[in-house]
């Protein structure tokens, strides 16, 4: 069925679409000339890929672009954000890694290009309004906009966007909020679009699918170290502990020991001062478990938080993973704690925490630390007794 429902883009003079050549944003610029809206497309290239030969996503991707836009039958303009990627994106993204911390380089892509130089440069093209192919929903009423949940579970994306304000969130709109992949598909499919079938993008932002460990090596260096145990025991050795983040399973590179027992190792610390990165035999191990947290820099998209500190709310620590209920503690202006209802799994500094009330995003901040919890199974007033 190729018909669409209303959507959260005013009227404008011009919306300008961020064709990124997938089936996403081709399906968010037809709703909205199906709506009646004046659409033209804008193609970004945001990483200079002349040091990984054989690697030409960028080229596929712009003429899946302009295939689109044929079909569709609008304008394609194309633009260079690569300086603006290196100086905004991946400058801190590489000294996140430095420092060890695991950064979560799609939040801040999303504030510092694709919904700031991305719009402006929009704006210089004429276009009042811009449209992307994320799955999130916005409203507005006299108090601005709500970043809400969208009607597929598995493909919200308000966790990537907890970062935008309200200047940015005022001009943007997301055709697809009501929609379900399976739909986007289908109605892609009904427009004979090439890219119906094209494969969701994965992989860093706007850089893409790389074997990411190699990737990461052309930047940082190899300082390697020990793997060890939690008693001490040297089971294997690393290359560095940039490369590895809790509650990590894949690339340790530990086979079996003898006299262990046969069951897959987990990173549950990362030890600077002896080089060293600590390993158990326990997905939930309880070194992996933690109570609340400490993180830096929250940002409400109201401009403001709902209340003052304390208050219950909700919160996901990684993009998918169920809404989980907690209390924020303690508020400042550069810090908040929260404390979970049930210990969580992995709470790993760099990465974001955002926080929900219903469908609503409220907005997130940078984690920091970890509670450790002695015991995962414990009771949650005995795991949060010193937290409080």
């Amino acid at each position: 069925m190729l018909t669409s429902a209303s959507s959260s883009c005013s009227r404008a003079s011009l919306i300008m679409v961020g064709l990124s050549g997938g089936v996403d944003s081709a399906v968010a610029a037809y709703r909205l000339i199906e709506q009646g809206h004046v659409v033209e497309g804008l193609f970004m290239k945001n990483w200079e890929e002349d040091d990984a030969p054989g690697y030409c996503a960028a080229a596929r991707d712009l003429a899946d672009a302009q295939a689109v836009a044929d079909r569709l039958g609008i304008r394609l303009h194309t633009v260079n954000f690569a300086t603006e990627y290196w100086d905004r994106v991946f400058e801190s993204f590489l000294a996140e890694y430095r420092a060890l911390r695991t950064p979560s380089p799609d939040i801040l892509c999303n504030r510092e290009i694709k919904f700031s130089a991305f719009l402006e440069h929009a704006q210089g093209l004429g276009a009042t309004m811009i449209a992307t192919g994320h799955y999130a929903h916005l409203t507005h009423d006299d108090r601005g906009a709500h970043l809400r949940r969208c009607a597929d579970p598995d493909k919200d994306q308000t966790y990537f966007l907890h970062r935008l304000d309200q200047t940015q969130l005022s001009r943007a709109c997301f055709p697809l909020h009501d929609l379900r992949k399976l739909e986007v598909r289908e109605i892609a499919r009904g427009l004979r679009l090439d890219n119906a079938d094209k494969k969701d993008s994965t992989g860093i932002c706007f850089i893409g699918e790389r074997r990411f460990q190699e990737f990461l090596a052309r930047y940082l260096p190899h300082d390697p170290g020990p793997i060890e145990t939690l008693a001490g025991v040297p089971i294997g050795v690393h290359r560095g502990l940039a490369y590895y983040t809790l509650g990590q399973r894949q690339g340790l590179g530990i086979g079996g020991i003898q006299g262990g027992r046969e069951a897959p190792w987990f990173v549950v610390d990362k030890v600077a001062a002896r080089n060293a990165l600590i390993v158990a035999q326990d997905s939930n191990h309880p070194r992996l478990m933690s109570s609340g947290l400490t993180a830096s820099a929250p940002h409400w998209i109201a401009g403001a938080p709902p209340a003052e500190a304390p208050f219950q709310c909700l919160a996901r620590l990684r993009h998918r993973q169920p809404l989980q209920h907690c209390e924020i503690i303690a508020l400042e202006p550069a810090s908040c704690r929260v404390r979970f209802t049930h210990p969580q799994r992995a709470v790993t500094p760099g990465q974001s925490i955002v926080f929900y009330q219903a469908d609503e995003c409220l907005g997130g901040a940078v984690i920091e630390q970890g509670w450790p919890c002695a015991d995962p199974a414990a009771s949650t007033s005995s795991c949060l007794r010193t937290h409080t």
